[in-house]
């Protein structure tokens, strides 16, 4: 894989490390809304979820469309909530490894 791809995959990847913006996507996953509606959904200030917006747009995740005054965000691939949905089990999926040794230990160590 050329050196420039792997630069890009990181840059999506650090674009998508901040929970507001996997939030963002989780508000966006079934249809586009406008920016406004994004706000009221995450309770947050607007010009924070503009800044979010922004990266995620310039980043290649989000679209966006121009309507009178309100502006419409999407994903701009479905293939990109797949992702995330993907990760999220292997997240589970660890989290329940992990929690599955802890207890074994926890018997171990108490004799059980």
């Amino acid at each position: 894989m050329p050196d420039r791809l792997f630069h890009l995959h990181a840059d999506v990847c650090k674009t998508l490390s901040h929970p507001k913006r996997l939030e963002i996507l989780s508000i966006l996953t079934d249809s586009e809304m406008a920016a406004g509606e994004i706000v009221k959904r995450m309770k947050i200030a607007k010009a924070n979820v503009s800044q979010h917006l922004t990266l995620m747009r310039n980043a290649g995740i989000l679209e966006a469309r121009r309507d009178g005054v309100n502006i419409y965000y999407r994903v701009s691939s479905p293939k990109v909530i797949q992702a995330c949905e993907l990760m999220r089990e292997v997240l589970l999926e660890h989290h329940d490894r992990k929690g599955k040794l802890l207890k074994e230990a926890r018997r171990s160590a108490h004799g059980r």
